[in-house]
């Protein structure tokens, strides 16, 4: 990748639960997800609904971060849920299980409340997908949930979305909405170990300047 640095400064870092100093203790040690103090303050009430959810919506966190980024109002994350829910972005199976994030109803979704464009690269290498960073776009990949222990051997490609927002012609920043510090937010890995946990799918989230 011959592109020169691009690194978008100030975008917030959320987790999917609560707190970000929670996440060790509900990842590494099966901590009750409501002993956060904070867990409520995504917009869940009910205990039950946000320990099944909070720990499936890493796209949604990545969403909130690059809407708060561009400064594009929209509802708390539990609201968020309802909508991606009623336009068909997760979708519940028999088994009690959720098929989800799924990526053009996403896009659809979006486009439409938010006014973004999302374009959808079901098969890419990620140094393409860092390629489309520029002044006005971020973008969500898919990757192993262990990529926050990069320095382990890992078992598995995708299940998990993080939020890049930058790249050089090594690697790439990110925010993990599930990671542990010091590999949470602002993380940066290069290309050869992000290919270890890189599912070869993302999406590139654009604003709309107008």
């Amino acid at each position: 990748m011959n592109q020169p640095t691009l690194r978008h400064a100030d975008v917030p870092y959320y987790t999917q639960w609560g707190s970000p100093e929670w996440v060790r203790h509900i990842v590494e040690q099966q901590g009750d997800p409501c002993d956060d103090p904070h867990w409520q303050r995504s917009g869940f009430a009910d205990p039950e609904r946000y320990r099944f959810w909070a720990k499936r919506l890493c796209g949604l966190t990545c969403l909130e971060s690059a809407l708060d980024y561009w400064r594009i109002g929209h509802a708390p994350r539990a609201a968020l849920l309802d909508e991606a829910l009623r336009h068909g972005v997760y979708r519940m199976r028999e088994d009690g299980g959720v098929d989800g994030l799924i990526y053009r109803p996403f896009a659809e979704w979006t486009a439409g409340a938010f006014g973004i464009q999302v374009e959808v690269l079901p098969q890419a290498p990620l140094e393409e997908i860092a390629a489309h960073l520029n002044a006005d776009t971020l973008a969500i990949v898919s990757v192993s949930p262990e990529i926050r222990y990069p320095e382990r051997p890992n078992q598995r490609h995708g299940g998990h979305l993080i939020l890049l927002h930058g790249r050089d012609r090594h690697g790439v920043w990110f925010h993990n909405p599930s990671g542990i510090a010091p590999h949470q937010a602002n993380v940066y890995l290069p290309f050869a170990t992000m290919a270890r946990f890189y599912a070869g799918r993302g999406m590139v989230l654009g604003r709309i300047v107008r």
